[in-house]
C-alpha cells in the first residue's frame, strides 16, 4: 500500500475549503468544463446538493459538514450550546436536500457532537471536524480499495455503475477506488461503465474520472449489462451505496438492483463498496429507507427540450434498493463482509447508530 502511486491515481477533489469559501466542482457542467462554484452561504451549499453539483454519499457528507462551518458565520452564540439551537434550523435544511444519502445526517450528527460541550472555540471546533470528515473518508476509501481489489482474481473484467470515484468522495473513490487499485496491481483487465441513465454519471463521470487517471473503459448502454455479463467479459460488477441496512439491504442509484438480479442469474460476483458512515444499523431492512424521487422532467427532456410526447407521466426515483441475498461482498475500511446478513452486519458494525 506505502509504494501505490497516488499521484497517478488520486488527484481529482470535489469539494475544497478556501478558508472562507466552499468551493465545489460543478458536476452538472463534467466533462466539458471543470468549474468551481464558490459558496459563502449554508443555503448554497444545500441548493447545490439539492441540485447535483455535488454528488455521491460521501461527498454529499463533507459538503454538508462545511456548509455547517458556514452557518456559523450567521449566528451569535458564546458557547457550543447555544450554537446548536442557532444552528438548527441550518442543518435541518442540509438535512433535507438528499433525504436517502445517510452519510448526510451522519457528518451532521458528528458536527453537532463535536460542539455539544464546547466554550468559546466553538466555531473552530466545527472547523476542525469537518476537516476530519474529509481526511477520515479519503483515509478509508484508499484502505477499501486495496481491500476490494484482493477479492478479484487477476485477468478479471468488472462492470460498475454510476459514478463512486473522487467525483463522489473525498478522494479516490470507493468503487472506483476499487477499480482505480485492481488495474494498478494488474487484477482488473477490462473496465466497463453504465451510462446510468437520466443524468448519465457513468457517461460523464466515470469514463472521464478513468480517462484523467490513463485507465481504459468501455460505456455501455444501462439496457446492455444484461447481455455483456451473457459474454463472459465481466467477473465482478463493482458499485457504491448510498444507504447499507443493517442486514446488508443497500440502497444505491436506480438501475442496480437490475445489475445485482442479471449478476446472480449469469454467476457474475456482486461488490457493494462503500465508507462504514454508509452503514445504518437503526435501519433493519430495505423496505424502510425513504427512496427519494425527483423531478418527471427530468425523463421527458433533455437539456430543456421535450423529448417525450405531451401527457406522457414518468416515474424517477432516484435510488433502488439491492436485496442482502444478491449480494456477495460488502467491503468498508473496518473490513469485509461476506455474503451479509443481519447477524454478519452486527459483528462488524455493532457500535454503528
Amino acid at each position: 500500500m506505502n509504494t501505490f502511486d497516488y499521484a497517478r491515481y488520486d488527484r481529482i477533489r470535489p469539494v475544497r475549503w478556501g478558508g472562507d469559501a466552499l468551493e465545489l466542482l460543478d458536476q452538472r457542467k463534467l466533462p466539458f468544463a471543470s468549474q468551481y462554484l464558490r459558496l459563502t452561504r449554508y443555503t448554497e451549499v444545500a441548493d447545490a446538493i439539492h441540485a447535483l453539483v455535488v454528488r455521491g454519499a460521501p461527498a454529499i457528507g463533507i459538503a454538508a459538514a462545511w456548509g455547517v462551518v458556514l452557518a456559523a458565520r450567521e449566528v451569535s452564540a458564546e458557547n457550543g450550546g447555544e450554537a446548536l439551537q442557532q444552528l438548527a434550523p441550518a442543518m435541518q435544511q442540509l438535512n433535507d436536500a438528499r433525504p436517502t444519502a445517510v452519510n448526510l445526517a451522519w457528518a451532521l450528527a458528528r458536527m453537532r457532537k463535536a460542539i455539544a460541550g464546547a466554550g468559546a472555540d466553538w466555531r473552530e471546533k466545527l472547523e476542525a471536524e469537518a476537516r476530519l470528515v474529509e481526511d477520515e473518508d479519503l483515509a478509508a476509501n484508499r484502505a477499501m480499495g486495496m481491500a476490494g481489489a484482493a477479492l478479484i482474481a487477476p485477468g478479471s473484467g468488472v462492470l460498475t455503475h454510476c459514478n463512486t470515484g473522487s467525483l463522489a468522495t473525498a478522494g479516490f473513490g470507493t468503487a472506483l477506488g476499487v477499480i482505480r487499485a485492481g488495474v494498478a496491481e494488474g487484477r482488473i483487465a477490462r473496465v466497463f461503465a453504465g451510462e446510468t441513465r437520466p443524468w448519465n454519471q457513468g457517461a460523464r463521470l466515470t469514463v472521464w474520472e478513468l480517462l484523467q487517471d490513463g485507465i481504459g473503459a468501455t460505456l455501455i448502454a444501462d439496457a446492455a449489462a444484461a447481455h455483456l455479463m451473457s459474454t463472459g467479459q465481466v467477473q465482478w460488477v463493482v458499485v457504491g451505496a448510498d444507504r447499507i441496512c443493517a442486514n446488508g439491504d443497500t440502497a444505491n442509484k436506480i438501475g442496480t438492483l437490475q445489475l445485482a438480479i442479471a449478476a446472480r442469474h449469469f454467476g457474475v460476483k456482486f461488490m457493494v463498496v462503500a465508507a462504514s458512515s454508509t452503514v445504518d444499523m437503526a435501519t433493519k431492512s430495505g423496505d424502510l429507507i425513504e427512496i427519494e424521487e425527483r423531478d418527471a422532467a427530468e425523463l421527458l427532456s433533455h437539456r430543456g427540450e421535450r423529448t417525450v410526447a405531451e401527457g406522457v407521466p414518468a416515474w424517477n426515483p432516484v435510488f433502488d434498493v439491492t436485496p442482502h441475498t444478491l449480494i456477495d461482498a460488502i467491503v468498508t475500511e473496518r473490513g469485509v463482509v461476506h455474503r451479509p446478513d443481519s447477524a454478519a452486519m452486527r459483528q462488524l458494525f455493532a457500535e454503528n447508530p
